[in-house]
């Protein structure tokens, strides 16, 4: 078991490294899907099968939608690659900021009780979960699909856009 949990994890990591050092924002995302999967590899394995199928819909789907329709939608440079650079200040707010949330990140691991809790975990199979979302709400679900829905076809016709205007010369 310890091996497929190694495994899981060196694919999360090299996916998620190699997309953060590829200068082609489209490589990117499809690395990003893969880490994503990988996620989802590791909440089968721990066995959260809803919360894995869940990690697969949103974000393997949903959110690597988003991705690369803004992608689509920013203008770039010749080569790809935006034109102007960051400024120092911008990188020197991201490195506080990336040390901030590693620091909060290790002091919750730091004091974190290695013991596991007493008593059974909980169980909720994924049939069960799927009965109440769609007895409860089924209403919102629906609401939720058709909004995502007219937001994807927002996105392919700003994406697609038309060509040069045609001028009804003589």
């Amino acid at each position: 078991m310890n091996a497929v949990l190694a495994a899981i994890a060196l694919l999360i990591l090299a996916s998620a490294g190699i997309a953060l050092t590829l200068r082609n924002i489209v490589r990117s995302v499809i690395l990003l899907v893969v880490t994503w999967f990988g996620i989802a590899a590791f909440y089968l394995w721990a066995g959260a099968e809803f919360v894995a199928f869940a990690q697969v819909l949103v974000y393997g789907g949903a959110v690597s939608m988003v991705v690369l329709f803004a992608v689509l939608l920013v203008r770039h440079g010749k080569a790809g690659v935006a034109e102007t650079p960051a400024p120092s200040g911008r990188i020197v707010s991201a490195l506080l900021a990336g040390g901030a949330i590693a620091g909060a990140l290790a002091g919750a691991v730091a004091l974190t009780p290695l013991a596991p809790a007493a008593g059974p975990a909980p169980f909720a199979p994924v049939r069960h979960i799927g009965v109440l979302l769609l007895n409860t709400h089924a209403a919102s679900l629906l609401a939720a699909g058709a909004i995502l829905t007219v937001a994807l076809l927002g996105g392919v016709v700003l994406a697609a856009g038309g060509g040069p205007e045609k001028e009804d010369g003589p």
